[in-house]
């Protein structure tokens, strides 16, 4: 699992930009220190990926009728 989260670090302890999963509690976990270049973009958390990506999705589709339904065997016989 790779998870990026910024943090800042006051009296020597790290404060989380956001809450961990709690599917992590009770777990040892490995932490990476970088610090960030002046000249680096702030990162994109996930869901914000998720949601220009789902964004670029709509405009290649379209609605389909109620009564559509997909036929596998009609693509096999093309």
């Amino acid at each position: 699992m790779l998870q990026i989260i910024q943090a800042t670090c006051t009296n020597g302890e790290l404060i989380l930009s956001e809450k961990l999963s709690s599917e992590l509690e009770g777990k040892t976990i490995q932490i990476m220190i970088l610090e960030p270049s002046e000249s680096a973009k702030p990162t994109d958390s996930q869901e914000s990926k998720i949601q220009k990506f789902l964004a670029k999705v709509n405009n290649y589709s379209f609605p389909l009728s109620p009564d559509y339904k997909f036929n596998r065997e009609e693509i096999y016989d093309r």
